[in-house]
């Protein structure tokens, strides 16, 4: 019963990964589809993160009164529906309006499941579980370049990953006794969980050794991924030169290299260890953006850049959660796991959309320079958390 959860529960991030590169796909041919500006992706985009913050902020209380198996069913199903609203809009008001529950669908299953993989799996599931949501941002570019291609249209689309969408909601209906069978099981625990502060407030974290360094790394890296995804579709088709049905399906090659990268760190985090994994990480993605600023006329060495940096940051995220006991003590952990979340959720909620307005104001090729800007940010807090920690 316990790997049927677990493959559940690996089918359920899939789920959350599907709508995340959905919208930058599409954008290229939505935006003149609707007769919007183009930099009103990150608008949307923003929208979406603004209420994956909320429903963040209100998993503890849901998980606690619905239990994981209940929320991750629900926010699901909401998800779908949200998805399945996109396929039919005629107006980007309407996109606003249901860029609303998108977000907090997406917010309480990242939060709720997060959550439960570490209370009762192992470090290695942590990778893999980050790994087959990127299975699911992978698959939905490929979706949608068809659903372009073949002519039905964006539209088509979103209403392919809908349906996706509420078949895996059923199979998490039908599963339910299997997350209620478990949550017995762990009432006999010691709850060891409840001996960490969960009131510990951003005045009292901040003022802890180290932890400014980290919040700052994590609205750079996460300012970063969410900018590159987005926008990596729009800097093809615009700056590049390449078709839509093409970008839409090259796109996919930033969240492939984070797939890829994920399922090989899940082999060798333990032995690597959280510091050295983020500092490979960094130095690939590093490499990667390089590749795709380079004025060459041949494609290549763009798309080439753009799997390479998916790869360096592949382990980034999961080691940054995943050493947190280790920086700052197991007391501390559940709290400022949390805080890093919420400074994750600023960069990529207000970031991309800035980007969207210099793309229209000032230039499309400034998007790998954007990027190298977060990337630098983040090396310079993550070093300057390690020295702290020396000294």
């Amino acid at each position: 019963m316990f790997s049927i959860l677990l493959a559940i529960i690996y089918l359920a991030f899939i789920s959350l990964g599907l709508p995340d590169s959905l919208l930058g796909s599409a954008w290229p041919v939505m935006y003149r589809d609707l007769n919007a500006p183009i930099s009103c992706a990150g608008m949307i985009s923003m929208t979406i993160a603004a209420g994956t913050i909320l429903s963040s902020l209100f998993s503890d209380k849901l998980t606690r009164k619905l239990g994981p198996g209940r929320v991750t069913a629900f926010s699901v199903l909401l998800t779908a529906l949200a998805l399945f609203g996109f396929s039919v809009s005629r107006s980007v008001v309407l996109l606003f309006l249901l860029a609303v529950p998108y977000g907090l669908g997406a917010g309480a299953i990242d939060a709720a499941l997060n959550n439960y993989v570490a209370l009762h799996y192992s470090s290695r599931h942590m990778n893999w579980l980050h790994c087959f949501w990127g299975v699911g941002a992978s698959i939905s570019p490929y979706i949608m370049g068809y659903a372009i291609g073949s002519g039905h249209g964006w539209r088509k689309g979103y209403g392919i990953v809908s349906v996706i969408q509420i078949v895996i909601t059923v199979i998490l209906f039908l599963s339910l006794p299997l997350w209620e069978k478990n949550g017995r099981k762990d009432e006999g625990s010691s709850g060891k969980e409840e001996e960490h502060p969960a009131g510990l407030k951003l005045r009292e974290a901040w003022k802890i050794k180290g932890v400014p360094f980290i919040l700052f790394a994590f609205f750079g890296y996460c300012a970063f991924e969410t900018t590159c995804g987005l926008w990596a579709s729009s800097y093809l088709v615009g700056y590049r030169g390449l078709d839509s049905q093409t970008a839409a399906r090259v796109a996919a090659l930033f969240y492939l290299g984070i797939t890829v990268g994920r399922f090989v760190s899940g082999f060798v985090a333990d032995k690597a260890g959280d510091r050295r994994m983020i500092r490979i990480g960094l130095v690939t993605v590093t490499a990667g953006i390089v590749l795709i600023a380079l004025p060459v006329p041949a494609n290549m060495t763009a798309l080439a850049g753009l799997v390479i940096t998916g790869i360096g940051a592949a382990p980034i995220y999961p080691a940054i959660i995943h050493a947190t006991p280790d920086n700052f003590g197991e007391e501390n952990s559940q709290a400022i796991i949390g805080i890093q979340m919420a400074s994750a959720y600023v960069g990529s909620t207000f970031m991309p959309p800035v980007f969207g307005l210099l793309a229209e104001h000032v230039s499309m090729g400034l998007y790998p320079y954007y990027l190298a800007a977060f990337v630098v940010l983040t090396i310079f807090m993550i070093e300057g958390l390690n020295h702290r920690k020396k000294g």
